[in-house]
């Protein structure tokens, strides 16, 4: 309910914010001042906006920061950290880190398994293939032998 209740109130300032933010004048406004913009048109008297604005926003951006501080602080000391054995779904399948620092985990690769049937025309395992030895080092190489005659 605290939660509930902080969110709406910081929802409210923010937006409270960004309006007195962009009711403002910019530091180049008092330059078109002189062109016709008098004081006397304002809402806030002839001292202007400036002053009430200013200070508003002041404020709402303290208020703004507190309730953002306090929300972090709340949130952190509410946490709990989970238990082990706690429902991970799929990630409860992941081996847990080794013990030893500096140490790596390597998955295993999973083990064949007979029932499942093999595609007839698949390559042949690496005990049916047949490599050929290498020529002897005593043979010649083939650009020792002559050369084949070259017809014109």
């Amino acid at each position: 309910m605290l939660l509930l209740t902080l969110n709406i109130l910081f929802v409210l300032v923010a937006i409270a914010m960004i309006a007195l933010i962009l009711m403002q004048r910019g530091a180049g406004a008092s330059a078109g001042s002189g062109f016709g913009g008098g004081a006397s048109s304002t809402v806030f008297g002839a001292r202007g906006s400036a002053n009430f604005l200013s200070k508003a926003t002041k404020w709402l951006a303290i208020a703004f920061f507190a309730i953002t501080l306090f929300m972090a602080w709340y949130a952190t000391h509410r946490a709990v950290s989970p238990e082990a054995s706690s429902d991970l779904g799929v990630m409860s399948q992941v081996p847990a880190a080794p013990s030893a620092p500096g140490a790596v985990a390597v998955p295993q690769a999973p083990a064949a398994d007979a029932s499942v049937p093999v595609a007839p025309d698949a390559a042949p395992a690496a005990s049916d293939t047949v490599v050929p030895d290498a020529p002897a080092a005593d043979t010649p190489a083939a650009e020792d032998a002559e050369p084949a005659a070259q017809t014109q």
